[in-house]
């Protein structure tokens, strides 16, 4: 696995951020495989409301966050009602986060949160957009990091270190047990 971003892929883009979404999701498209069964993944449709990648072979579907700063407690997410909506639903994606140097665009960590950790307790809602906003009144939310265990945690790059394939997918299979109890709980508030 190569961490060097393409940075050939993101002429002829003005805006920073449609240059990063170009760099990172061709990087994760052509370096990263499905920690479930290994597969390669395939790139989603563009603006795809529910994910950016999914794996043709045994269906996971994942949904990829950049960023330039290490991944501090909280995680940036979209609107709030949806999110909730996808976790108490079927189409719970799991989560790649991706962080980058932008002095020279290498990958610096990478790593996949697996969807039966994600939880409504994981979600935080934001205050609503002011008035004055472009969407008056939208209220977006966050996935609070430091609530998930550091299972919940797959590394495929961790400090600039390439961890081993074999690895990424022995660590995805040992916290299976949390999806069966997620969605069959013995008993209500299993969760809270």
């Amino acid at each position: 696995m190569r961490t060097q971003l393409d940075l050939h892929l993101a002429e002829g883009y003005e805006s920073a951020s449609q240059k990063v979404r170009v760099l990172t999701e061709s990087w994760v498209g052509h370096e990263a495989f499905c920690p479930a069964c290994g597969n390669p993944i395939k790139k989603s449709g563009n603006n795809s409301p529910v994910l950016d990648f999914y794996c043709p072979r045994c269906t996971e579907g994942y949904e990829l966050k950049s960023s330039k700063n290490p991944f501090g407690q909280k995680v940036l997410d979209g609107a709030y009602d949806t999110m909730i909506k996808r976790l108490e639903g079927r189409n719970t994606p799991n989560f790649f986060l991706l962080n980058y140097s932008p002095r020279n665009y290498a990958v610096v960590n990478f790593f996949v949160i697996p969807k039966h950790f994600l939880v409504p307790e994981m979600i935080e809602k934001r205050k609503p957009l002011s008035e004055s906003a472009r969407r008056p009144k939208w209220v977006g939310c966050n996935i609070v990091l430091q609530n998930i265990p550091q299972t919940g945690k797959i590394f495929y790059v961790k400090d600039r270190q390439v961890q081993s394939r074999d690895n990424v997918l022995q660590t995805w299979k040992r916290p299976c047990f949390f999806e069966k109890k997620r969605r069959f709980p013995k008993k209500p508030g299993f969760w809270t």
